[in-house]
């Protein structure tokens, strides 16, 4: 690039002083012109003159009047040529004076011979006066010519030495720009190379990176297969126990009533310290526990329904179908639309996305689930404001953003609101903890995955992505 920049500005620079030459040499040839013009015109002038007064023919008036009627614009533009030299300034006087004296002779001794005075003009002529006034001036407009040809010379040598850099430079230049351009070549031509290279070994790496994807993909999703058999045939094993002790327990109660009855009949042993003790025990303490039992069996059969839920749901054959997600949204909404307006709410939808090939009633339910905690789990004493969003990402997949204003989750329960059976904050709001454990597991099932972030009392935003065309999964996962 330097060198470029210095050949053009080299070959500007000489081509700028080869016009300052020719330009020169132009005022040169233009002065040369003019002088020559005006020493011919006082010749003829003058020969006019001395012919008509020798011979007395007034053709000889004819030149010598041309000549006269010339002489001014010749000089005026010599003067033109020379003014812009200082160093002219005084012989363009001097010159004008003798001029002047010249052209008076002239005009005065011709005159007289028209008058019939000859004899006196010829005298005037004889003096020699006009003769040295015209060797004054011929002698300056020699000095002009002679100058003017030396400038000339010079500006020629000057112009043609310009020319030969030029052609130097020129040459240089041309090198110069082959030696830049075939560099050029190399490095595009090895850059290319590189590059294709390197792209070839991005396609291989992306080749191998995807089957190892598409492998642990499909080893996942058997493990997660067993993990949920295991579940099933688990929860399955539980529940019988749990049956077992359910029925006891109301073979218990249903005891407690004819024990308290055989009590009450004999008030005779009303101070019998063993009968006062079964007596409570009928009464409170067989009661008690028997609630106990109740409520932890109600619980236990809870947690395994919520087991066994999952379990099914993994279970379950994925349906991909073409899906437009605004519609589902709008779908999802309606269910909760109510609770919305009870709690003085609103709900602001912004989907841009082409339609997905997704499992409809998965994405169904993790919408539900993500409404549900955001009413359930609302600030008390401000609408809710929900904020439902949905864009494609640059790898093309979609990301679903469904905000709140409810009251937040603390740092370290980000992901363990995640897990079965953790819940977040004060637990005053009735549920088993596994909603946003099953909705993880959908949207995994989906190929996707579910993350949130959330400051405590200002609200909660959870972030669902999916595989644009769940097809492909399916297929990899048959």
């Amino acid at each position: 690039m330097i060198a470029l920049v210095g050949i053009v500005a080299t070959s500007v620079w000489l081509v700028e002083r080869t016009q300052v030459y020719f330009e020169d040499v132009v005022e040169a040839r233009d002065a040369r012109q003019a002088a020559v013009q005006l020493r011919n015109l006082l010749q003829d002038a003058q020969s006019g003159q001395r012919g008509y007064l020798l011979t007395r023919d007034e053709t000889y008036l004819v030149p010598y009047r041309a000549a006269l009627a010339s002489i001014p614009g010749a000089l005026i533009r010599l003067e033109a040529v020379l003014t812009p030299h200082p160093q002219a300034t005084g012989p363009l006087v001097e010159f004008r004076a003798q001029l002047d004296a010249k052209l008076a002779e002239l005009t005065h001794t011709v005159e007289l011979g028209q008058t019939g005075q000859f004899v006196e003009a010829i005298a005037i002529v004889r003096t020699d006066e006009g003769f040295a006034l015209m060797e004054q001036m011929r002698t300056l407009l020699d000095a002009v010519i002679a100058a003017a040809d030396a400038l000339s010379f010079e500006g020629v040598v000057d112009q043609r030495a310009a020319w030969n850099n030029l052609r130097l430079v020129s040459v240089v230049g041309g090198l110069v720009i082959l030696g830049v351009v075939g560099a050029a070549a190399l490095t595009v031509i090895r850059y290319t190379r590189d590059l294709e290279t390197a792209r070839v070994e991005v396609e291989t790496l992306n080749a191998d990176l995807e089957g190892r994807v598409a492998e642990r993909t499909t080893e996942l999703m058997r493990a997660n297969e067993e993990v949920q058999r295991f579940a099933y045939i688990v929860t399955h094993d539980l529940r019988a126990p749990l049956v077992n002790i359910m029925g006891f327990t109301s073979e218990l109660e249903a005891a407690i009533e004819p024990i308290g009855k055989l009590i009450d009949r004999h008030p005779e042993d009303a101070g019998d310290p063993e009968l006062e003790a079964a007596k409570l025990a009928a009464r409170e303490d067989l009661p008690e526990a028997v609630g106990f039992i109740r409520s932890s069996t109600r619980k236990m059969d809870g947690l395994i329904n919520a087991i066994l839920k999952i379990s099914r749901e993994g279970q379950r054959q994925l349906k991909a179908e073409r899906v437009d997600l605004a519609e589902t949204i709008e779908t999802a909404l309606g269910s909760v639309r109510h609770q919305i307006d009870e709690q003085d709410g609103r709900v602001e939808v912004s989907v841009k996305t082409p339609p997905v090939f997704t499992d409809k009633l998965a994405l169904e339910q993790i919408l539900g689930n993500l409404l549900d905690n955001a009413i359930k789990y609302h600030q008390p004493g401000r609408p809710t404001v929900l904020g439902i969003e949905g864009w494609q990402e640059a790898n093309g997949r979609i990301v679903i953003s469904v905000a709140d204003n409810g009251r937040g989750i603390t740092p370290e329960d980000h992901e363990r609101v995640f897990e079965l059976f953790r819940r977040s904050g004060t637990q005053n709001i009735s549920g088993e903890g596994i909603g946003l454990a099953h909705v993880r597991i959908m949207a995994r099932n989906l190929g996707g995955d579910i993350t949130l972030t959330s400051t405590p009392g200002e609200g909660t935003r959870f972030n669902v992505t999916l595989a644009p065309d769940l097809r492909t999964i399916v297929r990899n996962k048959g």
